[in-house]
């Protein structure tokens, strides 16, 4: 993880991964109900995709549900929902090169709703592709802690949802 400023000096974090595989399983991850529900959210949660419309202006809505006791504890304690209703729409989509997502925050408690903007682009290299995903920084900076926490430990669960992509292919 390294954190910088984009050209519209808006702090950014940049979080990069290596996979075995090919740009189409990646994509397929982030693009479809199927793929983004499979790895989506961190550990101790899981999500229920309602609308994915992939083009620019296009929503993406979903839940993002705790179903670990420890999640579900300490969402309880921080006086904030065991499941909330996530609001994003695509900003850019490039098939297989560039995604851009931005997501309506307005789940935490104290602080006023806001926009965060996310990308990701695919780059193959070899007999893998590295994906590099950069995120706005939220508006605290403990917010921004906490989220990259937990989008580092949702990566943690790609490599399980490609292996069951592409079992899934081969069949």
């Amino acid at each position: 993880m390294t954190t910088e400023t984009s050209a519209a000096k808006k702090p950014v974090v940049r979080v990069e991964r290596k996979y075995e595989g090919v740009p189409e399983d990646l994509w397929y991850l982030w693009t479809t109900k199927e793929g983004f529900e499979s790895w989506w959210g961190p550990e101790g949660f899981r999500v229920e995709v309602h609308k994915l419309d992939l083009r620019v202006g296009g929503e993406l809505i979903y839940d993002m549900i705790a179903v670990d006791p420890e999640q579900i504890e300490w969402l309880r304690k921080s006086n904030m929902p065991v499941s909330h209703g996530t609001r994003g729409k695509f900003v850019e989509v490039v098939p297989l090169q560039r995604l851009g997502i931005s997501h309506m925050i307005d789940f935490i408690p104290g602080l006023k709703p806001y926009e965060n903007q996310m990308f990701v682009e695919f780059l193959p290299e070899g007999s893998s592709v590295r994906m590099v995903v950069t995120v706005e920084e939220h508006t605290t900076q403990e917010w921004t802690r906490m989220a990259v926490q937990g989008f580092e430990s949702q990566l943690t669960r790609v490599p399980a949802a490609l292996a069951a992509r592409r079992a899934a292919r081969s069949k």
